[in-house]
C-alpha cells in the first residue's frame, strides 16, 4: 500500500483554487468549533491546520478535506466538561490524550482493515444519531447565543436552566446571533458561490459589533497566542482511565463514520474510488498530532469537500495548500480574530445543528416504516439525553434484531421437507417419480441459500413435522454458507434419525459447508457410501432400501442389503 496519498501536479492550478476556498470556508468554522468544544479558538484552528494537512497526505481520499466537525465537536465538548469536572487540575491535558486516543484506535482500525465494515451501518441509526447531534449543538449554543455563559450540566443543564437564560437574556448578543443566522440562511445562492455565508457573517458581526456597540460589553474570542504550538504530553488518571477510553473509542468510531460518509459523497462527485483503511489511518494520525499539540478533533467534512472539488481540487494537493493557509493565518493573523464576538460564533454553530438534523428523513421515516421510526426517535432522544455510545449501541442491537427477524422469516421457505414431488424444487423427472414411490417412507430435507442462524428454528420445526419414514436425505446442493446454529440443529436431525435406526444421506455438500459439517462428529458416525452421493443416486438406493423393508416384519428389524447393484 503505498504511503502517502494521491498527490501529483498536473492539476496544480485547481488543487491549490480547492484548497485556498475550503480555507475561506474552514477558518470561521475552526473558530467556532474551537470556542464550542470549551478548549479555545486556538484549538480549533490547529486541529483544522494539523488534521486537514495529515489527513490529507496520508489519507486515502484525494479530495477529502479533514477539519473539526459538528459531530467531533460536540463529543469532544462532552470530554472536556466531564474530565475538568473530575480533574480540574488535569482535566484539560487528559482530554487532548483522549484525542490522542481517538487517533491511535482509528489508525488500528485502518491496520486491521475495518474500513469496509464502519458504514455498515443501518441508516435508521445513522440518520438518529447524527439529528441528535444537531439537536444537542443547538442546545448547547442556546446560552452564547443569549448572551451568557453556558451552564455546567451539559444538554441536561441548558434545558433546565431555559427560563433563568432568557430571563436574563442579553439583548445586544442577541441580537448579533440573529443577525449571523440569517445573514447565513438569507445569502443568495448566487452569491455564496463567491464567499461563503458563514466567513460574511464572521465578518459583519465583528464590524457591527465595533462600529454600533463599542461601548458596549460584548464577550469576544480575545488573544490567540501567535507562533507555533507547545507539545502536550500525555496525561492519564488511573480513576478516569476507562472514561478517557470509552471516550477516545466514541471519538474514534464517530471520526471514522463522519470521514468514510464523507469519502463516499467525495467519489460520487469525482467519480473515483477512496480506499477506506488508508483514510482511517490518515485520520487517525491527524488526530494524534492534533492531541499532542493541543488541537480538537475532526474529520472528514462535507461542506469543505464540496467546495475543494466544485473549485477544482483533485488531489491532496488541494488539501495541503488548505493547511498552509490556515497555517499562516495561525501564525501571522491571529490577533485579527479576538474582537469577534462570542455571539456570532453561537449563531454559526447553532445553524451548523440545524443543518446537522436529517430533516429530508425526519420527514418521511414514519411513511416508510413505523419500525424504522421508531429506532430513528429512539436514537435522536438517547442520544440526546442519555449518551452517544448507548444510542448507537441500542438502535443498531434493535435495527439488527428486527433485520434478521425479517431475514429469518424469508428465509424459512428455503427448508422444506417433502416425501412427495413439490413444484418449488427443481427435481428431474425421475427424482420425482423415485420420490413418490417412496410413499412417504423418504424424507428429501431441501435446504436452499446461505443457512444463517435464524433459519435454525426453521429447520427443527421441519424436522418437528415429519415421522414415520425410513431414509432422510439431506440435500445442500444449493447451500453455500452453513452457519453453526444452523449446523447443530441439522446435527440434532441427523443423530435423532440414527438414533432411531433410520438411512441418513447426505449429498451436495461441497467447499466451505463440506468442511462445516465434516467438523460434526455426526459426520463419521454416516456410512462414507453415504456421503459420496448425488441426490439421483441417493433416491435410488433409498427407494430400495424401503421396498426391501416393507417385505419384512417389523419384528424382523432392518437387514443389510447389497444395494451396490442399483446404483
Amino acid at each position: 500500500m503505498q504511503l502517502t496519498n494521491q498527490i501529483h501536479f498536473r492539476n496544480i492550478r485547481g488543487d491549490i483554487f480547492g484548497g485556498l476556498t475550503a480555507a475561506v470556508i474552514a477558518l470561521p468554522m475552526a473558530l467556532t468549533f474551537g470556542v464550542a468544544s470549551g478548549a479555545g479558538a486556538e484549538a480549533g484552528l490547529w486541529g483544522a491546520v494539523l488534521i486537514g494537512f495529515f489527513a490529507a497526505v496520508f489519507g486515502g481520499t484525494p479530495t477529502l478535506i479533514s477539519e473539526p466537525t459538528g459531530p467531533m465537536t460536540v463529543v469532544m465538548t462532552a470530554v472536556i466538561a466531564n474530565l475538568t469536572a473530575a480533574n480540574p487540575e488535569n482535566g484539560m491535558a487528559m482530554a487532548f490524550t483522549v484525542v490522542m486516543l481517538a487517533g491511535i484506535f482509528q489508525i488500528l482500525f485502518g491496520f486491521l482493515r475495518l474500513g469496509k465494515y464502519i458504514t455498515l451501518m443501518p441508516y435508521t441509526v445513522i440518520s438518529g444519531f447524527m439529528s441528535g447531534i444537531g439537536i444537542i449543538l443547538i442546545i448547547l449554543q442556546t446560552a452564547p447565543f443569549l448572551g451568557q455563559g453556558s451552564p455546567k450540566g451539559g444538554v441536561i443543564g441548558t434545558v433546565t436552566s431555559l427560563p433563568t437564560l432568557i430571563a436574563n437574556i442579553n439583548p445586544v448578543e442577541t441580537v448579533l446571533a440573529v443577525l449571523t443566522v440569517a445573514i447565513i440562511v438569507l445569502m443568495p445562492r448566487k452569491w455564496k458561490r463567491i464567499l461563503p455565508p458563514q466567513l460574511l457573517a464572521l465578518i459583519l458581526g465583528t464590524v457591527l459589533s465595533l462600529v454600533f456597540f463599542s461601548g458596549v460589553d460584548i464577550r469576544r474570542i480575545g488573544e490567540i497566542a501567535v507562533g507555533l504550538p507547545s507539545l502536550r504530553l500525555p496525561v492519564f488518571s488511573t480513576e478516569q482511565l476507562q472514561l478517557m477510553v470509552v471516550d477516545a473509542l466514541v471519538l474514534a468510531t464517530l471520526g471514522c463514520i463522519d470521514a468514510l460518509l464523507t469519502s463516499l459523497v467525495a467519489d460520487s462527485l469525482t467519480r473515483t474510488e477512496h480506499d477506506s483503511n488508508k483514510e482511517l489511518m490518515g485520520q487517525g494520525l491527524g488526530n494524534l498530532v492534533s492531541g499532542l499539540f493541543g488541537g480538537i478533533p475532526g474529520a472528514g467534512a462535507t461542506m469543505g469537500t464540496v467546495v475543494n472539488i466544485q473549485s477544482g481540487g483533485r488531489s491532496a494537493l488541494s488539501g495541503i495548500a488548505r493547511a498552509l493557509a490556515l497555517l499562516v493565518v495561525v501564525l501571522w493573523a491571529a490577533p485579527l480574530t479576538k474582537t469577534i464576538p462570542l455571539a456570532v460564533l453561537a449563531g454559526i454553530a447553532l445553524k451548523v445543528g440545524i443543518d446537522i438534523i436529517d430533516w429530508g428523513f425526519l420527514k418521511r421515516a414514519h411513511k416508510i416504516s413505523w419500525k424504522a421510526s421508531l429506532i430513528m426517535y429512539g436514537v435522536i432522544l438517547l442520544t440526546v439525553f442519555v449518551d452517544l455510545i448507548v444510542a448507537v449501541g441500542v438502535g443498531v442491537f434493535i435495527a439488527n434484531i428486527l433485520t434478521i427477524e425479517r431475514l429469518s422469516a424469508h428465509r424459512a421457505d428455503s427448508v422444506k421437507a417433502i416425501t412427495y414431488d413439490d413444484e418449488e424444487i427443481q427435481l428431474s423427472q425421475e427424482e420425482k417419480v423415485l420420490l413418490d414411490q417412496g410413499d412417504g417412507r423418504i424424507v428429501l430435507f431441501h435446504l436452499s441459500g446461505p443457512m444463517i442462524f435464524g433459519v435454525a428454528k426453521a429447520i427443527s420445526r421441519q424436522h418437528n413435522a415429519i415421522e414415520g419414514f425410513d431414509v432422510l436425505i439431506l440435500d445442500f446442493s444449493d447451500v453455500p454458507i452453513l452457519g453453526v446454529t444452523a449446523s447443530l440443529a441439522l446435527e440434532n436431525a441427523i443423530q435423532e434419525a440414527l438414533d432411531k435406526g433410520r438411512e441418513v444421506f447426505i449429498v451436495g455438500a461441497t467447499g466451505k459447508t463440506r468442511k462445516r459439517l465434516q467438523t460434526l462428529d455426526i459426520w463419521q458416525q454416516i456410512p462414507p457410501q453415504n456421503l459420496e452421493l448425488t441426490r439421483l443416486e441417493a433416491l435410488r438406493l433409498s427407494r430400495t432400501m424401503v421396498n426391501n423393508y416393507q417385505n419384512y416384519a417389523p419384528s424382523q428389524g432392518k437387514a443389510n442389503f447389497d444395494l451396490s447393484a442399483d446404483i
